[in-house]
């Protein structure tokens, strides 16, 4: 059985305003020439004026047929109700009219292939009061409550990284509340997937199983889905698969677990590997919590993925989190286990993409094989780290400007290898603190393929062979702790600890 929720587009008219803003994923691509760029923009803009015409003028013609079927509501109780093979239909924009600012078309459809199904169901009481009154009544039965935070999330930016933080995140990102004045709420059935066709706001209830939350909508929609302590665990397909949209938050209220306990199966050619599994840019945010259990991936988004608060505990067979483009923290708590990477970014077609920046939260991660992985660079610009794995951090250029990581490794601590042709294989040091540990054996504290730069902040290893490069050492200022002793150059080292030869120590 399937349960669609579809609304205008007017209903995003706040959600438009920032739809400039978040154009975050051209933001570092400095090679796009500047005639393309300003073609994109008029075309946008064009696009925009084009879309607020027609607005105004379906909003004329609601009005005048919103008044006359309100009238017709007076006193009734609107049932909305599905049986086998029939789809029954509630025209919100009818229910709820446009005086209160409230929804001004759309429907909320049920269906159901199964003659033993009852359809979900909508009950509202109307008094006799006038009509804008009466809408009024209706759109807060039909609407959950504001949820409100005291503050938003924050990132940290520094003027000498390779991304400034501060141009990887909209202002919305960052907005850890949802307002669901206008929102659908939808309890969540077995068996039964929910399909969202529009832009909007969305809140999920209850507990169920084998249900999956489409979101297919066109490629200019935001779509926010709320997490209201909602449980559901489904058996071989995602809980949420966004197919199409601009983006989607996923905000976390209260409690919810979702997960998916046996094989995946495919959805034609796409491989739907993960328990929230997207194919546009996703953000993970809010105030409560979510855990989340795989027999695959945990996370997967074939563009940017963003967190930017709330708490993920993940745990995965294979990825915690896994990226095309990239893989955002401004902040949150994540707590991963990964049989294989706890964070994962690579772009097969574009190896300058695949990157992952931190700029604050905490994280947690256990992972079989790296803690952290982007082909192409790991910034670390704020945020507490700690992280359990063969490699502690893998990329091609890994620069640390703040924040504190702790990694026990059991491979290599830290690992700048080449895996992107578009960054020389460097690990930079320039602020905060990192500690590593590392077993016994043929293990590196700190491997670059490359370069090692190390310009401020604290390093302190622990291992057999605590420096490896391939390429130059330069210790410019910061502290290096080898093995409990303060050094003033940076070692290089075989394993067993033979010294090959040293960087100094630069003023």
């Amino acid at each position: 059985m399937n349960r669609n929720y579809d609304m205008n587009e007017d209903m995003n008219k706040d959600m438009d305003k920032d739809m400039d803003k978040d154009m975050d994923k051209d933001t570092n691509r400095e090679n796009r020439p500047a005639a393309a760029q300003e073609k994109t923009a008029n075309r946008k803009q064009e696009e925009t004026a084009e879309r607020k015409q027609v607005k105004t003028m379906n909003r004329k013609q609601e009005k005048k047929t919103d008044r006359k079927q309100s009238k017709n509501l007076k006193g009734k109780i609107i049932p909305l109700a599905a049986a086998a093979g029939l789809s029954v239909v509630l025209g919100i924009a009818a229910a709820v009219g446009t005086a209160s600012g409230a929804l001004t078309s759309g429907t909320v459809t049920s269906s159901s292939s199964s003659s033993s199904v009852s359809g979900v169901s909508y009950t509202a009481v109307t008094s006799d009061a006038d009509e804008s009154s009466e809408s009024s009544s209706l759109l807060s039965y039909l609407t959950a409550p504001v949820y409100t935070v005291s503050e938003n999330a924050s990132v940290a930016s520094v003027s000498y990284g390779v991304f400034d933080g501060s141009e990887l995140f909209t202002s919305r990102d960052l907005v850890q509340s949802a307002d669901t004045g206008e929102a659908v709420t939808c309890t969540v059935e077995d068996d039964t997937d929910i399909t969202i066709t529009e832009a909007g706001v969305y809140v999920l209830t209850g507990s169920a199983e084998n249900v999956t939350v489409y979101v297919d909508t066109d490629s200019e929609s935001k779509v926010q889905i709320v997490l209201d302590n909602v449980s559901v665990s489904n058996d071989d397909f995602p809980v949420i698969y966004v197919k199409s949209a601009d983006k989607v938050f996923v905000t976390a209220v209260g409690s919810s677990s979702l997960s998916v306990t046996g094989s995946f199966v495919s959805d034609g050619s796409t491989n739907t590997d993960g328990v929230i599994f997207s194919k546009d840019d996703i953000v993970l945010n809010g105030t409560g919590s979510v855990t989340i259990v795989s027999t695959e991936n945990g996370i997967v988004g074939k563009d940017d993925v963003k967190v930017t608060g709330g708490t993920w505990n993940i745990t995965a067979a294979s990825k915690g989190i896994e990226a095309n483009d990239s893989i955002r923290i401004a902040d949150g708590d994540l707590n991963i286990q990964a049989g294989t990477d706890g964070l994962h970014a690579e772009n097969d077609d574009d190896d300058a993409l695949g990157y992952i920046y931190i700029g604050g939260g905490t994280i947690s991660i256990q992972a079989g094989d790296d803690g952290i992985h982007a082909n192409s660079v790991i910034q670390i610009d704020s945020g507490e780290i700690t992280v359990n794995a063969a490699e502690g951090l893998e990329g091609t250029y890994i620069q640390v400007n703040d924040g504190a990581v702790q990694i026990n490794g059991g491979d290599d601590g830290v690992n700048a290898a080449n895996k992107s042709s578009a960054y020389t294989a460097t690990f930079e040091m320039n602020g905060g603190e990192l500690t590593v540990s590392m077993g016994s054996g043929d293990t590196d504290g700190i491997d670059s393929n490359g370069n090692i730069i190390v310009n401020g902040g604290t390093i302190s290893v622990t291992a057999s062979s605590t420096f490896d490069y391939d390429g130059t050492a330069e210790f410019n200022g910061g502290t290096i702790i080898v093995n409990g002793q303060e050094v003033s150059e940076i070692p290089n080292q075989m394993m067993g600890g033979m010294q090959n030869r040293s960087g100094g120590f630069r003023r």
